[in-house]
């Protein structure tokens, strides 16, 4: 039972990957959301406060960082790279990007245990 116990405390990258997703396709994964400059930073913020909630409920020990980019897709490239030096059994980072025809989001999570 302690192993359980310890396993079930450890980085799940898949369980908040699927967290992140969930998120964005709740703020913006309408396939009618068209591209509005005036509104990123309110589904930037309801996508962060989002997984924060969804991450809290999860009951593990870590801090959370969340960020989120959200910009047009007018044909150029976005790139995007995060990296972190840490205990790599216990820390962890995802990264999903999604979007429509009109905008790419791409979303990273930090996860440090505490």
């Amino acid at each position: 039972m302690d192993n359980f116990d310890a396993d079930d405390q450890d980085f799940n990258s898949e369980q908040v990957k699927q967290i992140a997703q969930t998120a964005v396709e709740q703020v913006v994964g309408s396939e009618n959301i068209v591209y509005q400059k005036e509104k990123v930073n309110q589904w930037c913020q309801q996508i962060i406060e989002t997984c924060i909630k969804e991450l809290a409920r999860l009951a593990k020990p870590f801090k959370y960082a969340v960020t989120c980019i959200i910009t047009q897709n007018n044909g150029s490239g976005l790139q995007s790279a995060a990296t972190a030096y840490w205990e790599t059994k216990k820390d962890g980072l995802i990264s999903v990007q999604l979007g429509s025809q009109t905008f790419f989001c791409i979303v990273t999570i930090f996860a440090m245990a505490v």
